[in-house]
């Protein structure tokens, strides 16, 4: 049964998790919550992982708590310097567009960001659409209910014959309880919550060759 339908995570799964991008987006996600939100420094780490483990990402749990404005707070932690982090990629542009079918970012970030990081990168206009934070409303990965979200947004295409590509151990594993197939992007090894696992999206024909 071939796949028609491929669902690409952004950050630490499109470009390396080595490439430090992640680390100063969380730097700005702690100085949003200490000058904009008044947390003190020696608490943010701890709250951060509670929101993250309760309500799926720290934004959802900021505006189910605190009323953040969704926007600026997405302006503000996104506001980095990408070029500083991201090189174009001609060897992933190739890889991915040799896959014969429909192509998807499907992010907790937003679509401005996802669009920069894809500028960046050199992949304008590989993928079909970006499914971003805003299409899951008021959900977010892992729930469920952003999964139905996301594939109603494009089509509902068969969960069956979509392929999640993800770094997030719980993200492919609600995928995997839809039916989708799963592929971790990692540098630590396999997890239980997953198909195969990739070092990096240029061995993703491979992997699909034996799925």
């Amino acid at each position: 049964m071939p796949f028609t339908t491929l669902l690409c995570d952004l950050d630490d799964t499109l470009y390396p998790p080595a490439s430090g991008l992640w680390g100063e987006i969380a730097g700005r996600i702690n100085q949003y919550m200490h000058e904009r939100l008044g947390f003190p420094r020696e608490q943010i780490a701890t709250l951060r992982e509670s929101l993250f483990r309760q309500y799926g990402t720290t934004l959802r749990g900021l505006q189910a708590t605190c009323r953040v404005d969704a926007d600026e707070y997405l302006a503000f932690v996104h506001d980095v310097p990408l070029e500083r982090y991201l090189h174009p990629d001609p060897v992933l542009r190739t890889v991915l567009e040799s896959l014969d079918m429909r192509r998807y970012i499907f992010t907790n970030a937003d679509a401005a960001h996802a669009g920069r990081v894809l500028q960046v990168l050199g992949l304008e206009g590989v993928f079909t659409g970006i499914l971003d934070i805003h299409t899951m409303s008021p959900y977010c990965k892992p729930m469920p209910e952003a999964f139905d979200l996301a594939l109603r947004a494009i089509g509902d295409p068969d969960p069956r014959l979509c392929i999640l590509v993800d770094d997030q151990p719980r993200s492919l594993g609600t995928a995997r309880t839809l039916g989708m197939t799963t592929i971790l992007v990692s540098l630590d090894g396999p997890s239980p919550d997953c198909d195969p696992t990739i070092r990096s999206l240029a061995e993703l024909p491979g992997v699909l060759a034996g799925v």
